[in-house]
């Protein structure tokens, strides 16, 4: 059964939608009901349903702008117009944004549950297609796997990216002489219990929802779906949240499964894409284990991406450990590590670079989400100097470089909490400075702060338990009401003040916030003031 919100401006209209359509034995719930875009906007929020049914001309927020902003919060959720002949060629704006059916007034209710059961087959051949266990195709896997995994060879890195372009436009992933960059998204799946459960079959299910919005080759590696993207800047600036909130909010839908992604940073050269990989990787294990979630790794480490290619596996073990690990099992990890060091005799030089390698992964880990002068305090920490070249036992080397390992790990964790904290408090200065931009929005504000919105809408739920819209709407009604009941100024003035562009809408929001017309609330205040 899925589940949808209409939303019409006509009440009778509305009303007689969800009242004479028999949802039931066409496999829908109705949820929720809107008058407005903004009304609907919000029920998609909340209620987050497989289909929206809107008119394509809403008061407050426009069709094509609820279609939007629903991108934006809920790319899962399917949208379905009913629109008047004359909005056709308004209608045509709306393509980009996924339109799953479109349908002209006046419709009869036979007509609309005719239209409907041809959604819900299309629903049913999307989940069907995401689910399916087809493999992607493997046209271009000769270079692409190479590449992202780090085993493609050239003689030196002028030729290996030439060879790359050509063999990128050879394949169709990449136009001649095109401008593109390129990104990389890993994806893992999890069962409720936190195990990764992702296979090879899952490759065709995120492939489906990337291929929407920009050109791209996936597939499966070490529990992971990894896929390569190429677009331009804008196009990720415009598509890369939204396509990657899609796949965890899809995964989540259909699969009922977890899904934690990481997301690299943008780059330039596809010689960059091994390097963009473990950036990918590494973003992940920003994660709790079992919460799913996006992770960009530009929201978590605020400094350049490591160069880790010579590290060996336990380092990169013990670098995931201290950025999302527990305590006990970062122990428990470097207890079992010496004693394998231990029990195969390893030479002394060997366990001397083995150590300088973890203690520079540790220290770049710390510097990369921390900074310079908390990294500079554990460089000259006692623990590290003496670790560097130890002379102990191995039993004192384990408890020395696991004291300072739980030291690196206490400072992430504590800078990732401070580091939220002005994050949220920096959107709050922003809001209250500039609650009077009527185009202030989650993104602008995730652009003007450089992190994902992505990231950011989840930390200011998090931190203040209110959605972005919920903050922004409270200081512009608080606003208002303070406007209104201590100046004289017009409600049209306090409209345009408060960053609202329609006094109606304004009017509207206002009454549903404090229970009364701004008018009605100066005229009341005004009686009282003189009794």
């Amino acid at each position: 059964m899925y589940t949808i919100v209409v939303a019409d401006d006509e009440v009778e209209l509305r009303r007689a939608i969800i009242r004479k359509i028999d949802w039931g034995s066409i496999g829908f719930q109705v949820v929720g009901e809107a008058e407005n875009g903004i009304e609907a906007l919000e029920l998609v929020e909340k209620l987050e349903p497989d289909l929206l049914l809107t008119d394509i001309r809403m008061p407050y927020l426009s069709g094509i702008e609820l279609a939007r902003q629903v991108r934006e919060i809920r790319p899962a959720t399917q949208i379905a117009f009913l629109s008047g002949y004359d909005d056709f060629t308004y209608a045509q704006q709306a393509i980009q944004y996924n339109i799953i059916s479109y349908m002209l007034k006046p419709i009869s209710m036979a007509g609309l549950t005719t239209e409907l059961t041809k959604i819900k087959e299309k629903i049913d051949s999307l989940f069907r297609e995401f689910e399916d266990k087809k493999k992607g195709e493997t046209g271009i896997a000769d270079f692409v796997i190479p590449l992202i995994l780090d085993s493609f060879q050239a003689e030196d890195s002028e030729a290996r990216e030439v060879i790359l372009k050509k063999l990128a436009c050879d394949s169709g992933l990449l136009r001649e002489g095109s401008m593109a960059k390129f990104a990389v998204i890993t994806c893992a799946l999890k069962r409720n219990d936190g195990s990764v459960c992702t296979s090879a079959a899952h490759v065709h299910s995120v492939d489906m929802i990337v291929k929407k919005y920009v050109k791209n080759y996936s597939f499966y590696s070490e529990g992971r779906v990894v896929s390569l993207l190429t677009a331009t800047q804008m196009a990720f600036d415009k598509y890369l949240h939204i396509l990657v909130g899609e796949i965890t909010q899809s995964i989540e839908r259909i699969l009922q499964l977890g899904c934690v992604v990481g997301v690299s940073r943008v780059v330039d050269s596809l010689s960059g894409g091994h390097e963009a990989y473990r950036e990918a990787v590494h973003a992940m294990s920003y994660g709790d284990g079992q919460e799913s979630g996006v992770h960009f790794i530009a929201d978590e480490e605020r400094s350049g991406s490591l160069d880790m290619e010579s590290i060996l596996q336990s380092v990169t073990d013990v670098e995931n450990l201290i950025r999302g690990g527990s305590q006990p099992e970062l122990e428990e990890y470097l207890k079992a590590l010496f004693t394998e060091i231990r029990n195969a005799g390893t030479p002394k030089a060997r366990v001397n670079f083995l150590m300088s390698q973890l203690l520079t992964a540790v220290y770049k880990t710390v510097y990369a989400v921390y900074g310079g002068e908390d990294a500079q305090s554990m460089q000259t920490y006692a623990v590290m100097q003496k670790l560097l070249f130890f002379e102990g036992s191995y039993s004192e080397m384990t408890a020395k470089f696991t004291e300072f390992c739980l030291m690196a790990q206490e400072t992430i964790s504590a800078q990732r909490k401070k580091s939220s904290k002005v994050l949220c408090e920096r959107t709050m200065q922003l809001i209250e400075s500039t609650y009077g931009d009527p185009d202030l929005s989650l993104v602008s504000v995730s652009g003007a702060i450089s992190v994902s919105p992505n990231y950011l809408s989840a930390l200011v739920k998090k931190e203040t338990g209110s959605t972005f819209v919920d903050l922004l709407t409270r200081k512009r009604m608080e606003k208002a009401k303070e406007l209104l009941l201590c100046t004289a100024m017009k409600i049209r003035e306090i409209t345009e003040k408060c960053g609202y562009n329609d006094q109606h809408y304004f009017s509207y929001c206002f009454k549903k916030y404090w229970g009364t017309a701004p008018g009605a609330l100066r005229q009341q205040n005004q009686i009282e003031e003189t009794v």
